[in-house]
């Protein structure tokens, strides 16, 4: 009996070649944009979960919530030193450590080069059980010089993946040092937050910096057995208050705690908790995902509702077969089981074919969404059951209705009737639905791409504040080896052929330093957070920024110098009580200047506020100027309200060049700082490629939004085109009568494209509105935005009805220029 169902099911897919190539191609595309959706989503679902114990280590996250605005913005760093007072308090804490980051210059081989690395504490490997190579984790960091490295950090400094007890020279505030190797531990995966090349031991001094001042660097905690982390939420507030000095501002009291509060996250839950975390390895977010799986959902069911579609229209041809079938014996059950038989074998068939686009297609994938993805068929992460399921849920979904649809016909009325062809009244009501739908799934995707690729144009193209291109920024500038060497520097390269201006900044386009300061208003008990940077007077000049009142920084005005020495605790701290009783010249933004509760720029130059410097004392600063709003993060984050000062010691240069060659600049730039600063690497890049950086991730999904948008319009596009075809065989005989009576071409096209026409325009009343409510979402995730307007909308349903039309016109073309003579013969 099987061998017979295989048999005809053979036959029949061979007897109908294009009924076969279109059901095998559209299910075989959207089998392949699932599979691939799947091996994404569970990829961005793995981060951290290969940890041991993963389920009991938390990352401690500071939320901060503007007292202003009421913005939040939600951080995996932490401030570090809660760690303590955290394990003191809660006893559900089994252990605790903190890390922070830091970038010694490495003297390996007469070179000098940086390295990012890991400050941490001694229990670090105890929470955080990276697989180790060599060395034992639990003493890996117990003395001070010690040193843990990547496999593929040995190998590239020592040409060996057991380097332990090898000594490196370090360089860090102008002081070298040396480190032992004491572990190596296996390469990151990148399915992980966490970016470690080198690790090394934290020094007191270093847990001591900031204190409760500034978030710095991240906390993880391991709850004991059974512990609940809401429990702990529950107490914060309360241990907040006992363990959070307050400090003066003006004549006021801030605690730090009014401003930020802290959440525990499993640690596999942090890449998709939607907090801020490194550039290196950006996270995501669970709606991202969510909507990821609906895309996949949706383009799996728009090919399941073209075999239906396409099942149900040749059923009809079918008629015959069955009410012979019925009469020699064939009972339903049997008819059934025929009919799924077909819709598995024609399944399998699409599914061989999906894997091997999936393996062609998956490194693509894999390279825009800077992932990575990797195919497996057998294991844990194998993908052979979940394809073997596929298999089953579509070919039983897509060939359920079709079998139950072919088994009803009555042998008496279709042998009867004397034809071939028989159709319930309603299967093409069904059909024109399904068109509705997979045409409302294309259009929602057009729409989103359309959205998505604006938005993303529009953060790198937009207007920010400040001229981007032929801008070079140079960092380590608060380095002890160039710190003296400042002005020179500057000097020296506003000398350099093709550049017009050169200055130093603590902010840095496409930078991730955020520094703020208690401000005290006059008038106003409560103090506000607001950025604090230090710029050279020619910042502005040299980016572009547009003054709206008063006048830049200069270095003819004594009280625009805040320079204070940083060589010793007791010069700094003498340095910073004459800066408070003389007090201090700043430029501040528009937004700052509003936030203050100046009408406009104009009203703010002459102002006086305050600024808490703790011990030192309150530093008044006078308003001299308002500039114009800047944007140096992503669109995603709130516009920074700012107040620069000129501290005479910067983070980084910013230099403008006039010249083509960006290239040639660079390169004389870093020979003067070889020659001030040898022992110092010289690091560089460009604003416009850093701002870029910030949407890759934006881009890619963007990007692959498309690709599936347009997966979508082809299988729409394959199960209209067998639907055309279908329907213009069918009409034949219809429209060679219409000839007779005087049909031109043009009425006949007219007529079968308005048919295929209605469905697709009816597709717009549903897809615009989901596509609206879901870009409107997407896009408040943005602080500047592009307008919602009704330009994509149309868009999309244009070229959804030119696609339908372009489909359709060749088979209308094809039939209306018949000869009437052989359509009256048709059958």
């Amino acid at each position: 009996m099987w061998r017979n169902y295989l048999t005809v099911s053979m036959r029949v897919l061979t007897k109908n070649r294009t009924y076969a190539a279109i059901n095998i191609a559209g299910l075989a595309i959207g089998l392949a944009a699932c599979l691939m959706i799947f091996l994404y989503v569970r990829y961005e679902t793995s981060y951290d979960r290969w940890l041991p114990d993963s389920d009991r280590v938390y990352q401690v996250q500071s939320v901060y919530t503007d007292a202003a605005t009421g913005e939040v913005r939600r951080q995996q760093g932490s401030h570090g030193v809660i760690a303590g007072p955290l394990a003191k308090d809660f006893p559900q804490i089994e252990a605790i450590t903190r890390a922070d980051g830091e970038a010694p210059v490495f003297l390996q081989g007469g070179e000098a080069t940086f390295a990012p690395m890991v400050l941490a504490d001694e229990g670090f490997f105890r929470i955080l059980q990276l697989p180790f190579l060599h060395g034992d984790p639990a003493a890996a960091l117990r003395g001070m010089d010690s040193l843990v490295i990547s496999r593929s950090e040995a190998i590239r400094r020592f040409g060996t993946d057991n380097p332990v007890g090898r000594i490196v020279t370090a360089v860090r505030r102008n002081e070298q040092y040396s480190l032992r190797v004491t572990g190596v531990f296996q390469d990151i995966p990148r399915n992980s937050h966490l970016s470690l090349t080198m690790v090394g031991r934290m020094s007191d001094r270093d847990a001591a910096e900031c204190s409760w001042s500034c978030v710095n660097g991240s906390v993880y905690l391991k709850l004991r057995p059974g512990a609940d982390p809401d429990e702990i939420h529950r107490q914060m507030p309360a241990w907040e208050k006992r363990n959070i000095p307050p400090v003066g501002a003006g004549s006021g009291r801030v605690n730090e705690g009014d401003a930020y509060d802290w959440r525990l996250v499993k640690i596999g839950d942090v890449h998709l908790s939607g907090a801020e975390g490194a550039p290196e390895r950006p996270g995501n977010d669970r709606v991202t995902i969510a909507t990821f799986t609906i895309v996949a959902l949706m383009i799996l069911a728009m090919a399941s509702v073209n075999f239906v579609n396409l099942a149900t229209a040749r059923a009809s041809q079918r008629a015959r077969e069955v009410a012979l079938r019925k009469v020699l014996g064939a009972n339903r059950r049997q008819l059934i089981v025929q009919f799924l038989g077909e819709s598995l074998l024609l399944t399998a068939v699409a599914l061989l074919l999906a894997l091997a686009l999936v393996e062609l297609l998956l490194p693509t994938l894999s390279a825009f969404l800077g992932t990575d993805l990797s195919l497996h068929y057998f294991g844990a992460d194998g993908i052979l059951l979940p394809a073997l399921a596929l298999l089953c849920v579509v070919g039983l979904a897509g060939g359920l209705y079709p079998a139950f649809h072919l088994s009803a016909y009555q042998p008496a009325a279709v042998i009867r009737a004397n034809r071939s062809a028989a159709e319930p009244r309603g299967t093409g009501r069904l059909r024109s639905g399904l068109v509705v739908v997979q045409f409302a799934v294309s259009i929602g995707l057009i729409v989103c791409t359309v959205i998505v690729s604006a938005q993303t144009r529009f953060a790198r193209e937009g207007d920010l504040g400040y001229r981007r291109d032929g801008l070079l920024q140079i960092g380590n500038m608060q380095r002890g080896q160039i710190i003296a060497q400042t002005d020179t520097l500057i000097r020296a390269i506003a000398r350099v052929k093709g550049v017009s201006e050169v200055a130093g900044s603590s902010i840095t386009v496409a930078s991730d330093t955020t520094l703020m300061r208690p401000i005290v208003v006059p008038g106003r008990a409560k103090p506000m957070m607001l950025g604090w940077y230090s710029v050279h007077p020619d910042f502005f000049a040299a980016l572009d920024v547009d003054l709206l009142a008063g006048r830049a920084l200069s270095r003819r005005f004594a009280n625009d110098d805040g320079f204070v020495p940083y060589d010793s605790a007791d010069r700094t701290l003498a340095g910073e009580r004459a800066l408070a009783r003389r007090g201090l010249n700043v430029v501040v933004n528009r937004a700052a200047a509003k936030q203050m509760g100046f009408s406009d720029p104009q009203s703010a130059v002459g102002n006086q506020v305050l600024a808490d410097q703790g011990e030192p004392g309150v530093l008044p600063l006078t308003i001299v100027g308002v500039v114009e709003d800047s944007r140096f993060r992503s669109l995603r984050q709130p516009l920074e309200p700012m107040i620069f000062y000129d501290g005479g010691i910067y983070r980084s240069l910013v230099v403008r060049y006039q010249s083509r060659n960006g290239e040639a600049v660079a390169r004389d730039i870093g020979g003067l700082w070889k020659r001030l600063a040898p022992d110092l690497p010289f690091q560089f890049d460009y604003a416009d490629a850093a701002l870029a950086e910030l949407y890759r991730t934006d881009a890619a999904r963007g990007q692959a939004f498309g690709g599936f948008a347009l997966l979508a319009a082809l299988i729409a596009c394959l199960g209209l085109f067998g639907l055309a075809s279908f329907t213009a065989e069918r009409r034949t005989r219809e429209i060679g009568i219409r000839k007779v009576f005087g049909a031109r071409v043009r009425d006949i096209v007219r007529l079968l494209a308005w048919q295929f026409s209605k469905p697709v325009m009816l597709s717009n009343l549903i897809a615009w509105p989901v596509a609206w409510w879901v870009m409107r979402d997407w896009l408040n995730g943005f602080d500047a935005r592009v307008p919602l307007g009704p330009g994509p909308f149309l868009l999309a349903g244009a070229i959804a009805l030119a696609i339908a039309l372009g489909t359709v016109s060749g088979h209308a073309i094809r039939v209306a220029r018949l000869n009437p003579i052989h359509a009256l013969r048709y059958e």
